[in-house]
């Protein structure tokens, strides 16, 4: 394996807020083929250093392998929305299942299932405050921290912490806590997550849920 920055590497931001700032830190490698097993693509990904990086292994079909600086993932957010977004993909197809992507223009979409998410400790608080103040734990459970910030409009203040003790200490957007969120109050949400992320959730027929948010190239 190489040490030098893949050159087929893009670096997206996706969930941003609406002026284009903030948003969860994405590397996506358009051709998968040099990085052909497991612990070639762990080792690039804890190089990189992102919450998460995608290999592009059929970009017609939009097959993808995720992975964290420690895991590879069978589905997460942030990664699907973000090479749909590149790629202008239809589908994406993470080890979990066929993801249905669609974009309005402003937001990227994916319809996805709950099910598919790994387990997460949603952790409600009484307010946003109090959301906003926590101190990031020490290495143990995965915990989605969340408050109503507006419960009648559906508006939610959150901020994720992995706990995975893999240099990811807080993760700025995270789509797959939103769908667990999303599927647990049974109604659209409107999210800020971290510094000021944003994600909006819808759910849908026969347990579906779709996710979207804005996404962004970082400049090279």
């Amino acid at each position: 394996m190489t040490h030098e920055r893949p050159r087929d590497l893009d670096v997206l931001r996706v969930f941003c807020s609406g002026d284009g700032r903030h948003g969860n830190p994405l590397g996506v490698v358009r051709d998968g083929r040099p990085y052909p097993g497991q612990r070639s693509r762990r080792e690039l990904a804890a190089r990189l250093g992102y919450s998460e990086t995608v290999f592009v292994d059929d970009p017609e079909r939009g097959v993808v392998d995720i992975h964290t600086p420690g895991a590879r993932l069978p589905f997460a957010g942030h990664p699907l929305v973000g090479v749909a977004w590149l790629l202008d993909l239809e589908t994406v197809n993470p080890p979990a299942g066929e993801v249905w992507a669609r974009s309005d223009g402003e937001f990227t979409w994916i319809t996805a299932r709950a099910e598919w998410v790994p387990p997460r400790t949603l952790r409600r608080y009484d307010s946003a405050a109090e959301v906003e103040a926590l101190e990031v734990p020490p290495p143990g459970e995965w915990t989605y921290a969340w408050a109503w910030e507006e419960e009648a409009a559906g508006r939610v203040r959150a901020r994720a912490f992995p706990g995975r003790g893999d240099g990811i200490d807080e993760d700025e957007a995270t789509g797959a806590a939103a769908l667990l969120l999303t599927e647990r109050l049974g109604r659209a949400l409107n999210i800020v997550q971290g510094r000021g992320s944003q994600l909006l959730t819808a759910p849908g027929p026969d347990g579906l849920i779709e996710l979207g948010g804005r996404v962004r190239l970082e400049d090279r």
